[in-house]
Parts: C-alpha cells; structure tokens; sequence
C-alpha cells in the first residue's frame, strides 16, 4: 500500500516537473511582447528559451553525484530554492542579456529538482506500487507542452508577460515548505571523485545537442554552423560513451543499458518522447497556418490532447496489470503513429469532432506509453545502480524533450520540398506522417520485447507478490534515506532487495 506521506511526495515531485517544463515552452508563444518590453527583436527572445534548456541538460547529468557529495534533502530544497529565486529575478529583468543570465539560473534549479525528487520517490517505492507512483509524476510531463501555448498567450493578452514568472512564486514556495516537512536523509558517505572528463564530454556534448536543435527550429540558422554543431556535439557525445564506458567511477554509468527493461524505456522511450512533444508544436501551426483558425480555438482543440491525458490515467495502471508491458507499449506506439498520421490528412473542412477525437486519441497514446516506459525502467533495476539509472533517464528525457521541436521543424521542412498538389496542407500532411513513422520505430522496439517484460512489478503476477521490492541502499527507512545513505529511520516498509522482517510475502 501506498502511504500518505508517499502520494504527497510524489506528488510534489510531479508539481516540480510541471512548473519545470512549463517553463521550458510557455515563453514562445510570448516572445514579441517581450521583445517589445525590453527593445529587442522577437527573435532574440529565443536565447531566453536557449539558455533554460542549454542549462537543464547540461546539469542534470551531475545531479546523481550532488546528491551523493550533499544528501537529498539539501540538494532538493536547495533546488526549489534557487528555481523559485530565479523566476523572480526573471519576472524583474530589465534587458535581454539579465533575462538570459536569470533563466540560467532558473535552469539550475530546474536540473536538479526533478531527478533528485525522482530518486527520493522511486527508492522509496515497493516494487508492487511503482506503476501507481510512476503514473503520478508522468502526467505533468505531458500536461506543460500542451497547455503552455495556451496559457502563454492568455498570460501575455490579458496581462503582463513577467506573469509567466511570477506564477512560479507562490508554487514554489509552497513546493519548498511542502518538501522541508516530507524529505528526510541526511550526508551521504563518501562519493566517488567526480569524473572531470566525463563532466566535460558529456555536459558539452549534451549542450551542443541542444543548442543544434534550437538552430534547427529557427528558420533564418545558416546550415553550416548548424552541421558544424551538430557534428561536434555528436563527436562529443560518442567520445563521452567511449569514456563513461572505460573509466572506473562514471558520471554515467551506461553499464545500465545492458538491462533489457532498462534498455527498452531508452530507446524506444528517447523516439516515443520526440513524437510527444513535436504534436503540441506542429498542431497549433497547421491550425493557424493552414486552417485558419485563431490561436484561442486552435489551443482549446490542442487541449483535447490533455483530455485523453488525464481520462486515460485511472486506467493506465489496471491496463499494465492486466495486458502486461510489451502489449500495451505496442498499442501506445502503433496508437500515436496512427494518430499522428491522421491528424496530418485532416484538411479544414474535416469536421471539427474527428479532429478533437483523433487529438483525444492521441492524448490516451501518450499518457499510457509514457507511463509504461518511464515504469519499466526500474523494473529489474538492481538496488545499487538505481540512482545512477535514475539519472541517466532523466538526462535522456531531458535530450529528447529538446530534441522534438527541432524534429518537427525538420520534418515540415522536408515536408515543404514534397512537390504535393496541396501547397501547405501537403507540407503538414508529410511532417505529421514522418513523425508517426517515427513512432513506428518505438513500436518495433516494443515488439521486440519478451512477453514477460516488467512482469516483476505487476500485480497480477505471482512473482510480484512474492519477490522483494528494489530500494536503492539496500536500507529500509523513511523518504530518501536510501537514496543518501544517512538519516535511515524505520518505518517497517521493505527496501528494495531486503526480506520482509515480518514474514509476510505480500
């Protein structure tokens, strides 16, 4: 059973992961009234979006080993903290380059909130409830991108653009008082010495990526420098592997992928992320673009999309339970490239009912896929890698959410090449059916699965009454004591990978 304190904190984790993507995409929709207010070009504002993402993937790869040198709980609060000052300081820019300098210190706090929080949830989780635990900090993963275009452009019409920020305020002081009663741990023993060349390879490469994709999305990026970065983050990232392979203390310990659950939620998971999030880009330009529409009835139909979210999410779990991984990761796939597809053969005489149906379809596609990739990862995860996996996940999520409107753009680019009959609606129809292939790709994977895939942690199987659950430490104890290796303080739940002291076998 799932105790209070737990659910709270997940679901304070799944309020951090909504405020930090939030952030990440609600600006775009706001950049010419920005751009107004502080004298520069509109295009400029995209360095405010820039500098966020820049930051969060090149900071999330270090969270694993601050939580080690520093605890938990500090490192937690600490980035509630900094993410919360930092929207503030946003919210009172007076020019671009101080707006710039505060989402990167807005970045900071947002790398370390949610991976660390994740940890803290997961290692205190039986393997029986981490479906239940996973599916609350999914949803607002799923949620931001579709609703930020929206309340962006609300935001900026009805009132200020410094609101986007100032919203954080009262969150994340909440959040910070929320956390202070419900995360213990203290110090952790010694960590290993930081690993100064995988920091460097890794961070570089992953901040190049992302910077390559921001070029990408911008239509007026010269290809050349855009090649020239793309193809030094590559080298980077493929020198970073050869590396973290070798070296005895990573930063990332890839050894994880050898696990096939593991593996599965990464690569099919790292495809399945980029057609999520390129659907709440592209929708809203074929919308406007193609159809006609205004941006209020444009982004009331994209909702749809958070309709299916969250109708589905009571039934995600019985579904994993009942039809077990690999069924329902096949159906999400196949479901969200069908989806896709569809979506881009929509025309503006298509009646306005199939449109917010297949949008609602798609939503109930990605709420349940998500909540199984993101579920399985840690299903036979052994105790002692489970922070690093943890961190490595996030840090794939984190490259793929960046990396989805930059295959967007590419994809409509390619699709504006396509000597279609249609002009424009063409250009949509073969950008909106790439991306479904690209999820034909994650389906593939997920058929290649064994049967028995994440059956440890389903419920109606016998081995996940009778096998221990995986906690990292290998310590019972309250919240995030595992996860620190200090502060343990019992409370009778079995840890991961400990027998049940009371000789119970549920």
């Amino acid at each position: 059973m799932i105790d209070k304190g737990h659910r709270n904190t997940a679901l304070l984790v799944a309020g951090c992961f909504f405020m930090e993507n939030l952030d990440g995409t609600i600006v775009t929709t706001s950049a010419p009234r920005i751009g107004e207010s502080l004298h520069v070009a509109p295009t400029a504002v995209g360095l405010v979006i820039t500098a966020y993402l820049l930051t969060l993937a090149v900071l999330i790869p270090l969270s694993g080993w601050l939580t080690r040198r520093l605890g938990v709980r500090p490192v937690f609060l600490a980035a509630i903290a900094i993410f919360t000052v930092g929207s503030l300081c946003c919210a009172l820019s007076n020019s671009l380059p101080m707006l710039v300098g505060m989402r990167v210190l807005q970045g900071v706090g947002g790398a370390m909130m949610v991976p660390v929080g994740r940890t803290v949830v997961v290692s205190r989780t039986e393997r029986q409830d981490l479906l239940r635990i996973m599916s609350y900090i999914v949803w607002p993963g799923l949620l931001s991108p579709v609703i930020a275009p929206l309340a962006g452009a609300l935001i900026t019409t009805y009132a200020s653009w410094r609101w986007l920020f100032l919203i954080n305020i009262p969150l994340g002081v909440i959040a910070f008082f929320v956390a202070w009663r419900l995360i213990t741990g203290g110090r952790s023993t010694a960590p290993p010495p930081l690993d100064w060349l995988g920091l460097l390879l890794t961070c570089g490469g992953l901040g190049g990526l992302t910077y390559t994709a921001n070029l990408i999305s911008e239509s007026a990026s010269p290809w050349p420098l855009t090649t020239a970065w793309g193809i030094g983050s590559v080298v980077l990232l493929a020198l970073a592997a050869w590396h973290l392979l070798r070296t005895e203390y990573p930063l990332l310990p890839l050894s994880a992928l050898r696990i096939p659950t593991f593996r599965l939620s990464q690569r099919g998971g790292f495809l399945f992320w980029i057609v999520v999030g390129s659907a709440p880009f592209l929708l809203p330009l074929l919308f406007q673009e193609v159809f006609g529409w205004t941006a209020v009835k444009s982004g009331a139909v994209v909702l749809f999309i958070f309709v299916g979210n969250i109708g589905i999410k009571p039934a995600t779990t019985p579904l994993l339970n009942r039809l077990g991984f690999r069924r329902v990761l096949l159906g999400s796939t196949v479901g969200l490239a069908a989806t896709m597809i569809g979506l881009g053969f929509t025309t503006a005489s298509t009646p306005l009912a199939v449109i917010a149906g297949l949008a609602l379809a798609s939503g109930v596609a990605r709420s349940v896929g998500l909540t199984a990739y993101s579920t399985v990862a840690f299903a036979d995860m052994p105790a002692d890698r489970m922070r690093d996996a943890n961190t490595l996940a996030a840090t794939t999520q984190q490259l793929s959410a960046g990396l989805a409107v930059a295959a967007a753009t590419v994809a409509l680019r390619l699709g504006r090449l396509w000597p279609g009959p249609g002009g424009p609606a063409s250009a949509y129809t073969v950008a909106f059916t790439l991306l479904g292939l690209v999820a034909l790709v994650a389906a593939i994977e997920a058929f290649r699965a064994s049967p028995q895939t994440g059956n440890t942690i389903r419920t109606r199987n016998s081995t996940a009454r009778t096998t221990s659950p995986v906690r990292p430490g290998g310590a019972g104890g309250r919240l995030g004591a595992d996860a620190t290796g200090g502060g343990v303080e019992n409370t009778g739940t079995r840890p991961f990978g400990t027998p049940g002291r009371t000789g119970r076998t549920d």
